[in-house]
């Protein structure tokens, strides 16, 4: 489970701040468990990446950089200490073999992409009769 911490820095900051392009791409990897997706630091080796980076390389403000891209992203873009990150911190400490933690960021990340696409869809219009 998410602490408390770590799911309102979610949703005030992280969430706000991420692109359609960005979540997809966080609930791809998370899905896959891929190793792509990296905990520790926020680059290894392009294209590995941190939550941040993989953020930060969907983004329009910070797609042009390497590896300073998550970095850049959560100081510029989120308005957040890249070192004091609630979900940094949790990320790093239990990474992506964290069944649980992969779950919890997923059913998070998979609740705001169907939000914005709820949002996205025209609300249905409603009909007037028609007098015959």
């Amino acid at each position: 489970m998410l602490s408390s911490e770590c799911l309102g820095e979610l949703r005030s900051a992280w969430l706000p701040n991420i692109t359609d392009a960005g979540l997809d791409r966080l609930i791809e990897l998370l899905d896959k468990g891929s190793p792509l997706l990296i905990h520790g630091c926020f680059t290894r080796a392009l294209p590995m990446g941190c939550l941040a980076t993989h953020v930060g390389w969907n983004h329009p403000q910070t797609a042009h950089l390497t590896l300073d891209s998550g970095i850049t992203w959560l100081y510029k873009v989120a308005c957040l200490n890249p070192a004091t990150s609630h979900v940094l911190r949790e990320w790093d400490r239990r990474g992506v073999h964290d069944l649980d933690l992969r779950a919890d960021l997923l059913a998070v990340f998979r609740e705001e992409r169907e939000e914005r696409r709820k949002k996205a869809q025209p609300a249905p219009r409603k009909r007037t009769p028609v007098q015959v």
